[in-house]
């Protein structure tokens, strides 16, 4: 078996009247691909939903993580707030400026409206309050204050002592920074490498959407009202969709250990294996879902392949290139093709494993498990890399 640097996740997943994923006009995101419009689950919507996960296979239950919070107003509501009806407001107001400045940069300071997300782990935040807390209640008045968070907050002392504490504790961004990396544009330092790479979802065929009309009618309306109180549509899909993910196991060692990349062999491997573990789990049963009530857009995936390898990874994607048959059997008939063609080409001798709920699955002389096995298989693989 190659050595395991890269772990590659393809999967077919099913959804049936419903609107995944929606535009800024409202519409289903769509992709041109071949000669079919596609609908498309962007790879932000897939990586929300996993991160958000608190079922059964969510990383926040293992041992060890950090969560992390993505925000603007991560000065206000983790640094501030705690202290509000305990210290003067007149000193928070001093120094939440120079901190509000130095997470989000000096446009930021004033302007919620400017300032970019950031995602910060559990690890910084609770240092920055320790901080924030430590100046205001050492404070006799708001000028001392405010010099005192300035002093702390300046650009290079600032950045530089972020550094030292996040060299000093595990996953100082919180695990989903480890994950799905960051970037903080008013700290290099801080940015840190994904080593999980989503591509964008899209149906193995072209769309299929209708607009759905509908009526509201007033339960309380007499026998002279006659009509709808409201009438609108709104737009549904159905399709099948192909997902892919790559997991780069070195960086992820790294993100997770603090080890160089290229010495991810001798570290710590328990947390990559169960985070990837997980990671299958909720790739395999986590639906993207919108519009909960009216749709139940919940699904689990009709196929997964999952191969280990030690090549740059190649997304299956040009299967559907020209578009298949709207059925699970022509999808996997497909992969398998593109599979075939790739292996005779290139041999570069992955190890495979795949889940498929077909009595005969067209993907073809790759060991087939269930999920629990599936999950097992991934631990396994890196764990006893060598």
């Amino acid at each position: 078996m190659p050595e395991p640097r890269f772990l590659q996740i393809h999967s077919l997943h099913s959804y049936t009247a419903s609107l995944l994923n929606r535009d800024d006009s409202g519409l289903a995101k769509r992709l041109p691909y071949g000669s079919a419009v596609r609908t498309r689950i962007s790879s932000q919507c897939l990586k929300r939903h996993w991160r958000m996960d608190e079922g059964t296979f969510s990383l926040h239950r293992i041992e060890g993580a950090e969560e992390a919070v993505r925000s603007r107003d991560l000065v206000t509501k983790r640094l501030r707030e705690p202290l509000q009806g305990t210290v003067d407001v007149n000193i928070l107001n001093a120094i939440e400026p120079a901190f509000q400045a130095a997470v989000y940069g000096k446009k930021g300071a004033d302007d919620k409206s400017s300032r970019q997300p950031l995602l910060f782990g559990a690890p910084e935040l609770r240092y920055l309050a320790e901080q924030f807390t430590r100046i205001a209640t050492s404070a006799t008045d708001p000028k001392s204050a405010k010099a005192a968070a300035e002093d702390f907050t300046k650009d290079k002392l600032f950045q530089n002592t972020m550094k030292a504490m996040r060299d000093s504790v595990s996953l100082p961004g919180g695990l989903t920074s480890a994950l799905f990396g960051r970037m903080v544009t008013s700290d290099p330092e801080a940015n840190i490498d994904a080593p999980v790479h989503v591509a964008h979802a899209f149906t193995t065929h072209a769309e299929q959407t209708e607009s759905d009309y509908f009526a509201v009618v007033d339960d309380l309306a007499g026998v002279e009202d006659t009509g709808a109180d409201h009438i609108g549509s709104t737009e549904l899909t159905s399709g099948l969709f192909y997902g892919y993910v790559v997991i780069d196991v070195p960086t992820l060692v790294s993100n997770l250990t603090g080890v160089a990349a290229s010495n991810w062999l001798a570290a710590d491997r328990k947390m990559a294996a169960e985070v990837t573990a997980c990671l299958i789990g909720q790739i395999a049963t986590v639906s993207p879902g919108a519009k909960l009530g009216s749709t139940a857009p919940y699904g689990y995936a009709t196929t997964m392949l999952v191969e280990a390898g030690d090549r740059q990874p190649r997304s299956l994607a040009e299967a559907f290139r020209d578009p298949a048959e709207p059925t699970v059997k022509d999808a996997e008939d497909k992969l398998h093709q593109k599979l075939k063609a790739f292996d005779e080409a290139y041999q570069t001798g992955e190890d495979r494993r795949l889940l498929s709920l077909s009595n005969d699955p067209g993907i073809k002389n790759v060991s087939r498990t269930s999920l629990p096995e599936l999950m097992q298989w991934v631990r396994d693989t890196i764990l006893k890399a060598a």
